[in-house]
């Protein structure tokens, strides 16, 4: 009779568990104690996607090419005698795809500030897989701690505008598990907004008195100018 089969193992070999479009990867499987020969299936979310049968304890080995979106998921390789009708699961492993981010998108409620002025400035990527990661910058400085964001929202952080310093290029940078693919945003500039004097607002207001003072002398003029001519006949 042949020995008990235990339960077998599925390991990654070759490539990630997070996947990109068209990737190959390569699991193993085998089953540590058994009397070949030994039947392996592997299956994804209990579909059969391929079967290999082993004659010594060496693993069997399954390739695959993560060709679009339902190639990932979970995976669980079977191990049987060929004479049986039983047979072993093996632990599963998940595969999930990953694609890149697109250019994120930095913006402020306001582009005029002045001095002494709380903003704001958000970044977003509209594609790409979750998490993704942002990290703002003013000119080549860091100016936050990396901000995570695990659902489709903007990452948003608060400034003080403190000084004519503070009027300069932001950027930030967006990166997900996607390899090699941090991408930066648009540059974003904050303009000093024009604070009017005293003296200014002061001109202005007698400018506007004088403007009415205008209109209402040359409203008045007929009024005056009719009960005069009538009065010469």
């Amino acid at each position: 009779f042949p020995e008990m089969l235990t339960n077998p193992k599925l390991i990654l070999v070759q490539g990630t568990l997070n996947v990109v479009m068209k990737q190959n990867v390569t699991l193993s499987c085998l089953s540590e104690s058994g009397s070949p020969p030994v039947r392996y299936t592997l299956f994804k979310h209990n579909q059969q996607v391929s079967a290999l049968s082993r004659s010594d304890l060496t693993p069997a080995l399954f390739s695959l090419t993560i060709s679009s979106a339902s190639d990932a998921g979970e995976y669980k390789c079977k191990a049987e005698y060929n004479i049986s009708s039983g047979g072993k699961y093996s632990n599963s492993l998940n595969f999930t795809l990953v694609e890149p981010i697109s250019k994120p998108v930095l913006s402020s409620p306001t582009s005029h500030a002045k001095k002494g002025q709380n903003v704001t400035l958000s970044c977003l990527s509209e594609n790409g897989s979750l998490p993704i990661t942002y990290l703002f910058f003013k000119g080549t400085q860091n100016i936050s701690p990396q901000k995570t964001m695990q659902k489709r929202e903007a990452a948003v952080i608060f400034l003080f505008i403190d000084s004519l310093s503070d009027f300069g290029t932001y950027k930030c940078k967006a990166n997900n598990s996607f390899p090699n693919n941090s991408k930066y945003s648009n540059a974003f500039n904050f303009t000093l907004a024009e604070e009017r004097s005293h003296s200014q607002s002061l001109i202005i207001s007698l400018g506007l008195i004088l403007l009415l003072l205008i209109i209402g002398f040359a409203l008045a003029i007929p009024f005056l100018i009719i009960p005069l001519y009538k009065a010469s006949e």
